[in-house]
């Protein structure tokens, strides 16, 4: 039973983040981010949505793995405080990007958020497979974003 709660608490922790990732783009992105001359590449901004909620899903299952694997899940470990970290860069990203609509910062700011990712997902891979293999799809996501910012912020 303690497993499941800590799964739907994890679930939560992503929901909140994505509910703060929503709240910050929701103003910029038919203004601000719709004029901005983008790459061809870029995928709307449902796209990027759906994507997202899967990711979420994904950083959810793949902590949960991990504190399954913890020797004593009921301690803060330096894995979780990495997971929460880069949860906190993800939402940084959002807000300097869409919110303060600073392509330059957010991509300086997202190479941070990918490194702290990427990071947290060797970490996971080291306490378990599976945990890391969730957070691979994460990584190649973020870098495609980091590509298509990059352009945003060199072609405005």
């Amino acid at each position: 039973m303690r497993s499941v709660l800590v799964l739907m608490l994890l679930l939560v922790i992503v929901a909140a983040v994505a509910a703060g990732a929503y709240y910050f783009t929701r103003n910029s992105v038919g203004t601000w981010y719709a004029e901005l001359s983008k790459p061809a590449f870029t995928p709307s901004y449902v796209m990027c949505g759906v994507v997202w909620t899967l990711l979420y899903v994904l950083m959810a299952v793949a902590m949960w793995l991990v504190w399954r694997a913890e020797e004593d899940p009921g301690q803060i470990t330096p894995p979780q405080m990495m997971w929460l970290a880069q949860l906190v860069l993800n939402l940084g990203w959002m807000v300097i990007f869409f919110a303060l609509r600073e392509p330059g910062l957010a991509l300086a700011e997202i190479i941070l958020f990918w490194s702290a990712l990427l990071a947290t997902t060797f970490v996971f891979f080291r306490m378990s497979r599976a945990a890391g293999a969730l957070m691979v799809p994460c990584v190649l996501w973020v870098t495609f974003a980091a590509v298509v910012n990059f352009f945003i912020w060199y072609g405005n």
